[in-house]
Parts: C-alpha cells; structure tokens; sequence
C-alpha cells in the first residue's frame, strides 16, 4: 500500500499547482521518440530539460532533468511578461508628454520645449507624429529655446554588453531600454534603381545620417544584387554611411541598423517631424528633467500591456522586453534597489514567492532572456505556466504568444503537422540555447504545459528535438468523445 502511493505524494510535491494528484502520474525518462530525435542529434540527454504537463485532462506527466540551472534564453520573457500582466495590469499604459517652461503666443513658444519619456516600449515614428501634431494643433508653431529631453523616468542599471552571438552590433534587437525609447531607434535604409538612377534614403532623415552613395545601377532586371551599408563615426558626431553594392533595374534593398544613441536619435527624430510640419526649433539639443512648474502641451498613451506583451512574445522583441522590466521596477522600486533592475529582479521574486513558487534557480539580468547570465529549471518554468494558466488573465497571456506554423517565431515550424494550430509556445534562441515553452494541445483537445530547453555547445540546427517533443506530446492515446447537448426540451 505504502509502495503505491509513493508516485502519488511524488506528484503533489513535484507540481503542488496542479491538478488533482491522481490525474497526474510522472514519467522521468525520455519518451522514445524524443529520445531518437536527440540521438540524430548528436546529443547528449542530460543536454536537454524537460517538463510536460497535462492541465485539462489525464496524461501522464514527463519530467526530465528538470532541477539544473540552464539558461533560457528568450523563454525568460514569459516570466517577465506574466508578472507584467499581473502586477500592472492588462489595460496599463505609458504615456509621453510635451511640457514647456515659457509661454506660447501667436504661435511662438517663448521658451524651451520639453520631451518626457515615461518608459513607453512602442513609441514609433506614427505615435510621436500624432503627437508631435497635436502640439501643432494647440498652436505651436516656432520655438524658440531648446529641445530638451527628460530621461529620467528609468534609474538604468549598468549591464554588460551582449553581442557573443557574432552579429552586427548595429543589429536593432541588441538596442538597449531608455525612458525616452523612440521607434527601438532603428534607421531604415532603402536604395532602388529608378530608371537606371540608384536613390537612396533615410526614414527617418535625421540630419546627424549623411548617405555616401556608391551604388552601381544595373542594366539588368535581376534582382539579385548586394547593397552594402558602412557607417563611420564622424569627428563632430554624426556618422556617414557609405552605400555600395549593385541594383538591378527596378529593384530595390533595404535594411535596418541602430547607429546613434538613444538622445541623438529622440532629438533628430522629433527636429524631423517638426520640420515636415512646417515648424522650427531655434534652439540646441540637451536633456534634464523637467521643471516643477513646466506646463503641459501634450501627451500621447501607448497601447496597453496586453497588445505589448503580444509584440515581445510573438516576435520575441528583446528591448521591448527589456523596457517593460525597468517598468516593473520603476513601479515598485525602493531605495534599497539601487536601479530599476534590481528592484524588478525582487519584486518578481516575492511575487512568485506568493504564489508558491521558490524559484531558487531563477536569475533574471535584463528579463528578456538576451543574456549569459539569466536562468531558470525547467520545474520552475513549468510551475510559474501552471500558476498563468489558473490567473485571471490567461487568456491574454496565451493569446500573446507564438501560434505553432501560424504565426510569430513559430510561423515556419510544425507547418504541415498536425500541430499547426494547436500550440502557443515561446521559442528561445542562442548560440548555446535552444528552447520552447508554453502551452499544447494533444489529440484529445487536452492542453499541457510544455517546457523545453537545450543548452550545450552544439545546439545549433536542432529545433527539430524541440518539435518532436510538441509532435510526441500531441500523440495521445484517443479518449472516447463526449459531448453536451443545449437543445431545448420538447
């Protein structure tokens, strides 16, 4: 008797979010096709972590490996966008404003003209034009002091540089949070050949970007020449971009790259727009807070938590990330933190902690999962879905994440399957990581928590473990259907 219940207290132990105990026995070995993929893999077994959990029916959950610490790479967004969602709430939203100290008359601002940021992760061009012409319409026109740009909203942490991964460093998705974020401070670059006449530009055409363009035009109609796009920085700060390469008639390139710093790039946007709107600013560039007594122009409100965190979970969007971490500690900081990412690290530890959860392996740098430093067990991953499934809103947490060979970093994956559809699992990707972990459906209509996570130096080409653990999982034995009738007595 004693010898049969031991899988059973195993279980509520193991999992004590989950469902009922005897819906829940545990295998803790590799299921075998599982098994086989890693062996075509080249794998090692104890590369790979794994917890597959049934939430909605019977299944039997597997459990491997799942106590180490490993890194998680942009898995670790879901922690910090299910605390997000949580402790701010799904309808939150961060607001932009233009305030001035001076007065403004017959369309004249007599004085400096302020720009504070207040953290917004989806501050594009589109959302400051709109808010940069609601300051037209409440009548300013010229300027005549500075631009100043208030930053302040965000105490940033000094972290370390991450770019071991051998890509660009201009890349957009290694841009850093800032308080006053505008567009994720990427520069569009485009060049096409216009009837034998290569043209290149700019979006948006901030005056410190000057174009050097060598580009050859091609008599051909082949679309399948390099352009190449070489920046220099420049003794006075701006920076020159040499443009060469080769275009086909009627072709055209682009590409993005983050070349200037969050300052210049926020000034050089917002001097743009305001020319393309027919005003001036007479002034120079400089930041500081703004005073006390400033006057409010006008603001501008992001979109709420519930379409950001769609945004970083589906296109797994590393700074979109990042700032929404320093969000978190700037809501709840403390004197005692230090700066926002720290205060963001414990108050996510003692909401975990609430709920449960003791996340001893939990180490979150940045809380996007861009880091050689973040970890987490896949136990404690598991628990922390487990908890998001039973939360109030879980269904804006599973609506945010890649939908298997629909859409987002899964678009590509599991296209021809059976599993097209029916998963909602976050994809993790570097040089030593490979990871998915979320939410699945198997044959029956049951959904599981799935946690998967490679880590090891040969990991490179091989999601296709990770996919025949989402294949392996779907293959339940088939339960006899039932189903309820609502049709009205007769």
């Amino acid at each position: 008797m004693i010898k049969s219940l031991r899988p059973l207290l195993f279980a509520s132990l193991f999992f004590p979010l989950a469902m009922p105990v005897s819906a829940a026995p545990i295998n803790t070995s590799l299921p075998p096709k599982v098994q086989q993929a890693m062996q075509a893999a080249k794998l090692r077994s104890d590369a790979l972590s794994l917890v597959v959990l049934p939430l909605t029916g019977p299944g039997i959950a597997t459990v491997y490996n799942a106590d180490v610490s490993v890194n998680p790479a942009s898995t670790m967004k879901l922690v910090t966008t299910y605390a997000a969602l949580e402790m701010l709430g799904p309808n939150h939203q961060w607001k932009t404003e233009f305030y001035t100290d001076g007065t403004v008359s017959n369309g004249v601002l007599h004085g400096n003209l302020y720009l504070k940021g207040g953290g917004d992760p989806k501050l594009n061009m589109e959302k400051l034009w709109l808010l940069m012409r609601d300051l037209r319409s409440n009548g300013v026109l010229q300027v005549t002091g500075d631009l100043v740009l208030d930053r302040s909203h965000f105490i940033r942490p000094l972290l370390p540089e991450f770019n071991d991964d051998g890509n660009d460093e201009n890349a957009p998705f290694l841009v850093k949070p800032d308080a006053l974020m505008v567009n994720l401070k990427a520069l569009r670059f485009i060049a096409r050949n216009d009837s034998g006449r290569v043209v290149v530009a700019v979006e948006p055409p901030i005056a410190s970007i000057h174009l050097d363009n060598q580009v050859k035009a091609l008599a051909s109609d082949k679309c399948d020449g390099e352009v190449r796009y070489t920046p220099t920085p420049q003794v006075d700060g701006s920076i020159s971009v040499v443009i060469s390469g080769q275009l086909g008639q009627g072709c055209s390139s682009q590409t993005y790259l983050s070349l200037l710093d969050h300052p210049t790039y926020t000034a050089g946007a917002v001097r743009a727009i305001w020319q393309e709107l027919g005003g001036t600013i007479l002034g120079k560039d400089r930041e500081e807070a703004v005073p006390s007594n400033a006057k409010l122009l006008a603001k501008a409100f992001s979109p709420d938590l519930a379409e950001i965190i769609r945004d970083i979970n589906k296109f797994s969007n590393n700074t979109m990330a990042q700032q929404l971490f320093l969000s978190l500690g700037a809501k709840f900081r403390s004197d005692a933190d230090g700066d926002d990412a720290k205060s963001a690290q414990r108050v996510i530890r003692q909401w975990l902690a609430k709920k449960g959860i003791i996340a001893t392996h939990l180490v979150m740098e940045n809380g996007s999962g861009l880091s050689r430093a973040e970890r987490v067990s896949a136990r404690e991953m598991a628990q922390m879905l487990q908890s998001a499934w039973q939360s109030p809103y879980a269904a804006e947490y599973i609506s945010s994440l890649p939908l298997a060979g629909v859409d987002g970093t899964m678009r590509k994956r599991l296209k021809t399957t059976q599993m097209r559809g029916e998963a909602h699992v976050k994809t993790g990707t570097l040089n030593t990581v490979r990871a998915i972990a979320g939410f699945s459906r198997d044959s029956n209509g049951n959904t599981w928590v799935v946690v998967a996570i490679l880590n090891g130096t040969n990991v490179g080409g091989t999601a296709s473990v990770l996919d025949e653990v989402l294949l392996d999982l779907y293959r339940q034995p088939k339960l006899p259907t039932t189903s309820i009738s609502l049709q009205q007595p007769r």
